[in-house]
C-alpha cells in the first residue's frame, strides 16, 4: 500500500547566512598539472576577495618537492599582505610549516589529519596519532601567538584504501581538534564517496557534538553528488561550506578523487534558496574563466553553462 505524504511537513533549510570558505588557491591548485607563479596565485586570491569571499586559503607551507604547485607560498603571502574584511588562511603540515607561515605574516592556519590510518600515512607520512601530537604542538603555538586554527578531518566519508570509515572515529577526532582550539573543523569527503544519507547522519552528529559555528563540510564531486550533499548538510544546519573556484582540485594521495565542489555552483544553489552569501556570482564565474585562460580546466557546471551562453549570444548577434 502506498502511503500518502500529504500530512508530512516538508523539511526546510534553517534560516541564516552561510559562510563559504574558499580553498581554490590551495586545494584547487595542488593537484593541477599547470603551475601558476606566485604572482598569478596572489592575483587569484585578490580576484576571489573582490568577488566577496571573506575566508580564503592562499596556499600551503609544504615542501615543494612534494607539492610543487605550492612553492613560494611565503611570496604569495607577502604579495597579499592584509586586506580589510578578508581572512587569509594557509595550510601547515607540521610545526616547521607553521613557523614558516608565521614568518610570512600569516595569522590563520589550517591543519589536517585523516580519519583513515592508511590515508594519513600516505598523505602525511606518519600515523594518525603522530599527526595529532604534531597538531597539539601547533595548537599550543597558536594559543601563545594569537594565531587562529582551523582543522580538517580528511576521508570523513570514505577512504580510497580502507573503504567506509566509522563515523564515531570521525567525530572523535573532530572533538579532539575542537578541544585543542580549532575554531572550525572541516569534515572532508576527500574522494567524493559520501551519499546523502551518510552526509545527513555525519552532519547531524557533528552539529550535536560541536555546534553549528564549528562544523564545516568539504565536499568533492567525484560521483556527481557534491551539490546534493551540500544541500543535505544545509538542511541539517551546517553553515560553513568549503568550495573551490571552478571546481578545481583533488587529492594527490587519494586515487580517483575528482575536483572540489565549485564555489560558483554553491553560490548559485544558495542564491536559488534565498540564502545570502554576499558573493558576486558573475565575478566568480569570470575568475573561473580567467583560470581557464591560464591553462587550467574548470569543472564548474555553472561556469560551463555561462561560457556556452556567452558563445551562443555572440553567434546570435
Amino acid at each position: 500500500m502506498v502511503r500518502s505524504n500529504q500530512n508530512r511537513s516538508p523539511r526546510r533549510m534553517p534560516p541564516g547566512t552561510v559562510t563559504l570558505y574558499e580553498v581554490g588557491p590551495r586545494d584547487g591548485l595542488q593537484n593541477e598539472p599547470t603551475l601558476l607563479s606566485p604572482d598569478q596565485r596572489a592575483e587569484l586570491v585578490q580576484r576571489l576577495a573582490a568577488c566577496g569571499l571573506r575566508d580564503i586559503e592562499i596556499g600551503s607551507f609544504v615542501h615543494p618537492r612534494w607539492v610543487p604547485q605550492m612553492a613560494e607560498t611565503d611570496r604569495v603571502a607577502e604579495l597579499l599582505g592584509e586586506r580589510e574584511g578578508v581572512r587569509f588562511w594557509a595550510l601547515v603540515p607540521n610545526v616547521k610549516g607553521y613557523e614558516l607561515a608565521v614568518e610570512a605574516g600569516v595569522r590563520r592556519v589550517a591543519v589536517v589529519v585523516s580519519a583513515s590510518e592508511t590515508h594519513n600515512r600516505k598523505n602525511l607520512n606518519r600515523s594518525r596519532e603522530e599527526s595529532m601530537a604534531e597538531i597539539a604542538r601547533i595548537a599550543r603555538a597558536c594559543r601563545e601567538s594569537g594565531v587562529a586554527l582551523r582543522a580538517y578531518v580528511s576521508t570523513a566519508l570514505g577512504c580510497p584504501y580502507e573503504g567506509a570509515i566509522d563515523e564515531g572515529e570521525v567525530i572523535g577526532l573532530a572533538e579532539r581538534l575542537a578541544e585543542l582550539g580549532a575554531v572550525q573543523v572541516s569534515l572532508g569527503d576527500t574522494i567524493g564517496a559520501g551519499t546523502p544519507r551518510a552526509v545527513r547522519r555525519l552532519a547531524r552528529l557533528a552539529i550535536e557534538r560541536l555546534g553549528p559555528e564549528r562544523v564545516a563540510l568539504h565536499l568533492h564531486d567525484t560521483r556527481g553528488l557534491g551539490l546534493v550533499n551540500a544541500y543535505i548538510a544545509l538542511e541539517e544546519g551546517v553553515r560553513i561550506l568549503d568550495g573551490s573556484v571552478g571546481g578545481l582540485g583533488g587529492c594527490p594521495y587519494a586515487p580517483g578523487a575528482a575536483g572540489n565542489v565549485a564555489t560558483e555552483d554553491l553560490v548559485q544553489l544558495l542564491d536559488g534558496e534565498g540564502v545570502p552569501t554576499e558573493v558576486d556570482l558573475d565575478a566568480l564565474v569570470e575568475t573561473a574563466l580567467w583560470l581557464e585562460r591560464l591553462g587550467l580546466q574548470p569543472a564548474s557546471r555553472y561556469a560551463r553553462f555561462r561560457r556556452a551562453s556567452c558563445r551562443h549570444d555572440k553567434e546570435e548577434r
